[in-house]
């Protein structure tokens, strides 16, 4: 499902999430001050425009409230990112992730209200970009670059199947390596073993095949 989002801070963490979520499909408006970041991404994003995020009349005039989800990657300026974020949340934005140079910077945004607060050295933009991406998608690990491991909330497309009947293995090279029902994990699950809606799957396979099974699930 193709998604639009407004990342505001072009430096290395939000050109790399950019280029992530444009990868896998989705539109993206990319802002930032700097002339020159913003000419780097021209070629890249669906839409890259220089501007002044800290004014709540040039975030409305970019559109800002369009957006389902808009994320702040402002990097060393810490007031243009508070400001950013309130701004955001005052006009009513629905959802705002915000990057955070450090502890006391996190506990900011997240008491104006940002809706996820992100820390350069956890959560890297390629990683973030790939659970923006998907509505199922929980965590995941990258364990080479072949592989990951995931976990995804099992569609409702898979309630009530066997893991016989859904033949994940042979139809898209993944395998569920377990299946978590409320508090409960059942590890290595059996060919009879049913799948429910609200379940997490525990999945390894290569982030291609995870996704193309994630977008046949989706199909109505």
């Amino acid at each position: 499902m193709k998604k639009q989002f407004m990342v505001i801070g072009l430096g290395r963490f939000g050109s790399s999430l950019t280029r992530t979520l444009i990868e896998n499909g989705h539109e993206v408006l990319a802002v930032d001050k700097n002339e020159q970041l913003v000419q780097d991404m021209a070629s890249i994003a669906t839409h890259a425009l220089q501007a002044d995020c800290t004014d709540e009349l040039v975030l409305r005039e970019l559109g800002a409230t369009n957006f389902s989800h808009a994320i702040v990657a402002i990097g060393d300026d810490l007031q243009a990112s508070i400001l950013t974020t309130l701004l955001l949340k005052d006009m009513k934005v629905p959802k705002v992730t915000a990057k955070a140079k450090n502890e006391p910077h996190g506990k900011v945004l997240s008491k104006i209200g940002a809706d996820h607060v992100i820390y350069p050295e956890r959560d890297m933009g390629v990683r973030l970009g790939n659970q923006l991406s998907s509505d199922n998608l929980i965590d995941y690990i990258e364990l080479s670059p072949e592989y990951n491991l995931s976990e995804i909330l099992a569609p409702p497309a898979m309630n009530g199947y066997s893991l016989k009947q859904l033949n994940i293995r042979a139809r898209y090279g993944c395998t569920i390596m377990a299946i978590k029902t409320g508090e409960s994990i059942n590890i290595s699950p059996l060919a009879d073993d049913q799948i429910h809606t609200g379940d997490i799957l525990l999945i390894i396979g290569s982030y291609e095949d995870i996704r193309e099974l994630e977008n046949d699930y989706e199909r109505p």
